[in-house]
């Protein structure tokens, strides 16, 4: 498990942070929770879904029907897509909360290689006076949007699931002459959504669910990006495709380093 650390002058001040050169990181992610207010923008990037969570479901990014595997990540680390979700564009960094929700800490993955000593070229974490860089001081600023967006994300997503418009999503793969099918993924039921009498319909409106609702629903047509990267990838690592299985996401859980942020 992917451990984070309080950014503290005690701990950090004589060290500095490297922003990341690539994608790496994100190699075996095969979702990628979303934000309400990217969908614009993920929309033509990539297909989007749901997974089912212990407290309901997540509207995600899918960056590949195979376990473990992000088709939008080439081999040396570069993204391969459009649009980069804004969830990995703050790591290492990450928040966390004390006992009252309001009070956010700023935490960093030390596991990740990009805290180094200050004698090295990197980005401060504190001024002269340990006081938060300005770099520092728009992370925080960054996270903070996003968790806030995330929130608001969250309660369209429930509005959807409460008006029984999520179901599981049929989906195969077809791996070399076997077709095999693709579990724990769910999209909206355009059939049912279509059938919302005025009411249900207005109350979609007013938690933001029409905009989840009609982005998935478009978004699907994106899964032809999945199967051209994965032809691209197949020519370089034929070898690793030969041996992928289908992803089964039913259960499948986005912790809190699966969340992980980076900013640039």
């Amino acid at each position: 498990m992917t451990e984070f650390t309080a950014i503290a002058p005690e701990s950090h001040a004589k060290k500095v942070w490297k922003k990341v050169s690539d994608y790496a990181f994100a190699a075996a992610d095969t979702v990628i929770p979303l934000m309400g207010a990217e969908l614009s923008k993920t929309i033509s990037a990539m297909p989007t879904g749901f997974i089912k969570q212990e407290v309901g479901y997540q509207l995600v990014g899918i960056t590949s029907l195979q376990a473990g595997m992000n088709m939008y990540v080439a081999p040396n680390g570069k993204w391969l897509g459009g649009y980069i979700p804004a969830v990995l564009r703050a790591y290492p960094f990450r928040l966390a909360h004390q006992e009252s929700p309001e009070e956010s800490i700023l935490c960093i993955n030390e596991a990740s290689g990009l805290v180094v000593e200050s004698t090295e070229d990197g980005n401060a974490f504190f001024d002269d006076q340990n006081q938060p860089t300005q770099e520092i001081k728009d992370i925080l600023n960054f996270l903070s949007e996003v968790e806030v967006n995330l929130a608001v994300t969250q309660r369209a997503v429930n509005a959807l699931d409460d008006a029984g418009l999520i179901t599981p999503w049929a989906l195969k793969l077809q791996q070399g002459e076997e077709v095999v099918p693709v579990t724990g993924l769910f999209n909206v039921d355009e059939a049912a959504f279509n059938k919302l009498d005025d009411d249900d319909f207005l109350a979609l409106r007013k938690a933001s669910g029409l905009t989840v609702a009609y982005a998935q629903l478009l978004s699907m047509n994106q899964l032809t990006v999945l199967e051209r990267l994965g032809q691209l990838r197949g020519q370089i690592l034929a070898p690793q495709a030969a041996n992928s299985k289908a992803a089964n996401l039913a259960g499948f859980s986005l912790s809190e380093e699966n969340g992980s942020l980076r900013f640039d």
